[in-house]
């Protein structure tokens, strides 16, 4: 029988998601695209509200009686959300099918709507607080997944390294002017944090192929199994990276500590732990900076999100360096 961890994740866990356009408020020119591309007009939309994104992400039954997922945002909305929309274009057309990802049909491009035309998945969300039992699911699949792109089936893609230079830098930018709102424990150990952080590309070196961007709005249960959608961060690198990253969205969303699923991770038990404790550091480097930053445009929600992770990410980092 399903249990949560928790009775209630983090009340900033559920915060309000940006507005998602309908089917119908996208542009004649996005909606021609689909059905030409589909062979069939549409009978029914039903708009997906998880995520991030201010972008469409409609569920499509053709009057054929099959059935498709758009996802299409515009720059207007969201420069950011349009130059993701492209990149996921290039990454999820390189994935080899069986993986568990969900196959590329078509894009749309015309330099300001972007639009995603994918496989449509029949599934659900995991339940939030999160259930003990969808979580061991999670983890089983995830595993299975890098058992399968070991080495990474698709040569489209970058190194973490390489894909995340800029982001996970936080606690040098950090350290170099500290900003008004950091917390104290971060501030007394400002210097020890960029120490820390700087070695984090060595650490994770590898050839397997991660999503670089798990929460439970970027997965779907599908009976025993799980498919990961949105893998516009896809990259290359050790295979305990997803595991990390993906852990302090897992504790903010009424889950374990992150401690917990890295323990039951088979990678990460057998990664050196300073490495692991470095990609700690930078990971939480980057929701702390991130949490600071003006919102982006038509996401009002995201800050106050990636400020809870920072907090479970920070709490995590403390008990490993053991720095009061």
């Amino acid at each position: 029988m399903s249990r949560p961890f928790r009775e209630h994740a983090d009340p900033l866990a559920a915060a309000p998601r940006p507005r998602r356009p309908d089917l119908h408020e996208l542009p004649h020119r996005v909606r021609r695209w689909v059905v030409d591309t589909l062979g069939s007009e549409v009978s029914h939309s039903t708009t997906q509200t998880g995520g991030f994104s201010p972008g469409a992400a409609c569920r499509l039954l053709l009057n054929s009686g099959e059935r498709a997922f758009l996802k299409a945002v515009s720059a207007t909305a969201n420069r950011e959300a349009a130059a993701l929309h492209r990149r996921e274009a290039l990454t999820a057309g390189s994935l080899p099918p069986g993986i568990g990802a969900p196959a590329l049909l078509s894009v749309f491009d015309d330099g300001e709507w972007v639009g995603l035309l994918m496989e449509d998945i029949d599934g659900r969300p995991p339940t939030q607080p999160w259930q003990a039992d969808e979580l061991e699911q999670v983890l089983s699949s995830l595993a299975r997944l890098h058992a399968n792109v070991t080495p990474s089936p698709t040569s489209a893609v970058s190194s973490f390294a390489e894909s995340h230079a800029d982001q996970l830098g936080a606690w040098r930018r950090l350290a170099a002017a500290p900003p008004d709102g950091l917390d104290a424990w971060s501030r007394r150990h400002l210097d020890l944090l960029a120490g820390l952080e700087r070695v984090w590309p060595a650490a994770v070196d590898g050839t397997t192929l991660l999503h670089a961007d798990l929460r439970a709005d970027n997965m779907l249960l599908v009976g025993n199994n799980v498919v990961f959608v949105d893998w516009a961060w896809a990259c290359t690198g050790a295979a305990w990276v997803d595991t990390v990253a993906f852990a302090p969205s897992v504790a903010m969303q009424g889950g374990p500590p992150p401690q917990w699923l890295l323990d039951r991770c088979p990678w990460a038990t057998a990664a050196d732990p300073e490495a692991v404790t470095t990609v700690v550091a930078a990971v939480a480097g980057y929701f702390t900076e991130q949490a600071l930053l003006p919102s982006p445009a038509n996401l009002p929600s995201l800050r106050d999100f990636q400020a809870r992770q920072g907090h479970h990410a920070r709490t995590w980092l403390r008990e490993r360096t053991g720095w009061r």
